[in-house]
Order: structure tokens, then sequence, then C-alpha cells
């Protein structure tokens, strides 16, 4: 059974690079299934660019996370 994060109050991009670990897929795969390069999901990964809202509401979606505002 595969892990997927639960924590709120994360940073978006944190949840996203554990979702994308824990996925098993390959950046490609991910990647041709969400229209974003795959050198962008590695850069994202490795830590070396951020991530805009509509990227990660594509990664989000094809990983089974939903995207919410934060309430505060």
């Amino acid at each position: 059974m595969k892990k997927t994060p639960k924590k709120l109050g994360q940073p978006i991009d944190q949840v996203l690079i554990l979702a994308i670990k824990s996925s098993g897929q390959t950046h490609y795969k991910l990647g041709h299934a969400t229209g974003v390069a795959p050198s962008q999901i590695d850069r994202l990964v490795s830590g070396e660019r951020s991530i805009s809202l509509e990227t990660a509401a594509k990664l989000a979606s094809e990983l089974g996370l939903e995207l919410r505002p934060r309430r505060g």
C-alpha cells in the first residue's frame, strides 16, 4: 500500500515531493500524464525550483491529492 501525505499545514511543494516519491511513477510518466515537463518535476523534487499553483494543481490531481485553501 502506498503512503500518501496527510499532514495539514505543510508547504505544498513538500507535500507534492513526498507524494511524487511515494507514487512510484517516473518523472517522465508523471510529466506525460500532467503536461508538466519531466525536467521541471526533477527540479522540483531536487529543491532547485519552486512550484506555481497551476503546476501544483496538475500534479496534485494526478497524484490523488486535493488542494484547498488554508483556513486561518
